[in-house]
């Protein structure tokens, strides 16, 4: 939870080079909706002339009205920090995906060509989030919406394939009892005078002899066609006497279909249908407005993931992106984990998602992950038993030490006391609040395995282990033979001097290859 940008930068050492997906579903900027506002600074009257929409850290929600004589620049000035760091999370064979309308369709495509190459754009996919005409539209009915993909590294990107549909697999018949199964016939011609392009085809059945039309040329050589001819791989017509044509088999399509940039509500849903999809997760409440179908998002997600590969969406809104992952873990059996990143908007408090006890859009959001992971385990059955739907839930916050001002001697000339200073780590702040900023600072996955021995932490078993309780020399030595990679202990932890004394020793003796760390 948290403003994006943020959380982003926060984010970038620990998961740099290691997000293989980002999907976003930024504000349209349509003069309705929010956008984030990245100068904070403002005064009283100021303030007062807003309309009070802000989060709980204090950062500004402000309407970028059409009016606004900035309109495009204010979401431009949104938009592109966030991609210039988000980038740099991107795996070398990572990709992006970000939906959009034809309001920024064209400034995204050039904030994109800027912060990831003009070379390294994938596609501009056109979705059909309307499946029916709109009579009441003034000009034409607009039906789609526009999802922009770029490669961080386009010559490193693989992409997946969508599965064959039965209606597909249909076509292909087997006329000949060809014992390599069926097979659909395909043009052997193309446009073009070519060297070498123009000889006689003959058929083996009724000496037929067939060539090219002026302006044609055979699409294989002579050697190649006479080998295809003898392996019954072309075909001249049940009688032999038609044009010769190129045998297909599904038989080499069956890894799936190549995806076209034409993707039909029919396929991957509309925005009714993702109405629904939130309708049934919440009992018929309607908490979203305009959520994306999890099968659009899905489809994204198979295209160019696998295996263990992090996704990130950091305009989480209705987590359609979190349910997507999930759904698609229990389908193949992946261990896809995910980033949800939302700002906490409050929620209108006559709206029924306020009504509900809801405070923000982030509690919504985790709370359709906590009902989709249940659901989908349930419709699953046996085979999703394995199925990973925990999610761990951090906030962003200010930093967890203390504020300095003043150098000694300034606080000596204030007659200051320094008892409060003893302790450089705020009081409120736990154990939790200091083991997850450790493991941001050393680069750890936020997702990482962590046990707790009552006040030790044991992160992804002993690679990092950490305590900011009560710690004397018994509890260092017994640290220390476990040989950790990483120890880490509070400075004001140590039960006295002689165990601070004592704590180089220890390591030094058990386990001198650990990194030490004291805060």
């Amino acid at each position: 939870e948290g403003d994006n940008l943020d959380v982003l930068k926060l984010l970038r050492e620990t998961y740099l080079n290691r997000v293989k997906m980002i999907y976003i579903d930024p504000p349209y900027n349509t003069g309705h909706d929010f956008v984030y506002e990245d100068d904070f600074a403002e005064d009283a009257a100021d303030f007062l002339r807003r309309d009070g929409q802000y989060d709980e850290q204090g950062n500004r929600l402000a309407p970028n009205l059409d009016s606004n004589g900035r309109f495009h620049t204010d979401w431009l000035n949104m938009i592109y920090p966030r991609l210039r760091v988000a980038r740099d999370l991107l795996t070398d064979d990572g990709v992006v995906f970000i939906s959009i309308d034809d309001g920024e369709i064209r400034n995204l495509r050039n904030v994109c060509d800027e912060v990831f190459g003009e070379a390294n754009f994938v596609a501009c996919i056109v979705w059909q989030r309307i499946h029916s005409t709109k009579n009441d539209a003034k000009y034409f009915s607009e039906n789609d919406e526009y999802i922009v993909c770029y490669a961080k590294q386009i010559n490193n990107v693989n992409i997946g394939r969508l599965p064959r549909t039965a209606e597909m697999n249909d076509r292909y018949k087997n006329p000949d009892n060809d014992p390599r199964g069926a097979w659909q016939s395909g043009d052997l011609v193309a446009s073009g005078e070519r060297s070498n392009g123009h000889f006689i085809v003959t058929s083996p059945l009724t000496g037929k002899e067939f060539d090219v039309p002026q302006g044609k040329h055979w699409v294989y050589s002579e050697d190649n066609m006479r080998k295809l001819v003898d392996d019954n791989q072309i075909w001249f017509g049940a009688d032999g006497n038609s044009f010769p044509r190129k045998k297909r088999f599904l038989t080499d399509v069956q890894d799936g279909r190549t995806p076209n940039t034409l993707w039909l509500s029919e396929e991957v849903g509309h925005n009714q249908s993702a109405t629904r999809e939130v309708l049934q997760i919440f009992d018929g409440q309607k908490y979203f407005d305009f959520p994306k179908p999890v099968d659009l998002i899905k489809r994204c997600v198979l295209l160019f993931t696998k295996d263990n590969d992090i996704i990130l969406d950091f305009f989480s809104g209705s987590a359609t992106t979190a349910h997507a992952v999930m759904q698609l873990n229990a389908e193949d059996g992946g261990k896809r984990k995910f980033i949800m990143v939302q700002l906490p908007e409050v929620t209108d408090e006559k709206s029924e998602a306020a009504k509900a006890g809801y405070k923000n859009i982030c509690e919504i959001g985790k709370e359709r992950i906590r009902r989709a992971g249940t659901k989908i385990k349930d419709e699953a059955g046996a085979a999703a038993k394995n199925l990973d739907i925990g999610f761990r839930v951090l906030k962003i916050d200010s930093s967890n030490m203390k504020d300095v001002y003043y150098t000694p001697d300034e606080y000596a000339q204030m007659d200051f006391s320094f008892d409060g200073l003893a302790d450089n780590i705020k009081e409120d702040r736990t154990p939790e609040d200091l083991l997850f900023q450790v493991m941001l600072d050393i680069g750890i996955p936020l997702s990482a395995k962590i046990r707790q021995e009552g006040d030790v932490f044991y992160v992804n078993d002993s690679y990092l282990i950490a305590c900011f309780k009560r710690v004397d020399t018994d509890l260092i030595m017994e640290i220390a033979k476990r040989k950790p990679y990483y120890a880490v202990f509070r400075d004001s932890s140590f039960a006295s001097d002689s165990a601070m004394v004592n704590f180089d020793q220890v390591f030094n003796t058990y386990s001198p290859s650990t990194i030490k760390k004291v805060l």
